[in-house]
């Protein structure tokens, strides 16, 4: 099998361990899917899962925020810690008012910040109130 024949789904293990879902799931599947916050509101998509290449862990969820179309839109490295699985919905939480969100630190699709940067990392975790062993 490789990735042209494979089974996008989700890809299940014997037990689930911690958690709504299943304890192992494609990340395709989760790409595009949606963020919202414990209102109700809707704070964008998944546009990429970034891997901490160090560990093998995912470290931050891409996040899409605002603009239309794909233009004006802002991008926020969320820390994967940061966010749990709705099963029910099919969707990410991320308990964050949306005004606080459109006030974290973000990027442009153009502009992409160095995530290996210590001191970037430190402040993207402390907005987050998560921790690099959080994940």
């Amino acid at each position: 099998m490789n990735y042209e024949t494979a089974d996008t789904g989700i890809m299940q293990t014997a037990e689930i361990v911690q958690g709504p879902g299943p304890a192992f799931m494609s990340a395709s599947t989760l790409i595009g899917d949606g963020v919202y916050n414990l209102q109700d509101e809707d704070l964008g998509d998944v546009k990429e899962i970034m891997l901490d290449m160090r560990t093998g862990k995912v470290a931050y969820a891409v996040l899409s925020f605002g603009g239309f179309l794909g233009m004006g839109e802002k991008l926020f490295a969320v820390p994967w810690a940061a966010l749990k699985l709705d099963t029910e919905n099919q969707r990410f939480t991320l308990n964050i008012d949306k005004e606080r969100l459109e006030n974290a630190p973000g990027f442009d699709k153009d502009s992409w910040p160095d995530m290996a940067d210590p001191v970037w990392e430190n402040g993207i975790l402390s907005y987050y109130g998560t921790t690099p062993s959080a994940y």
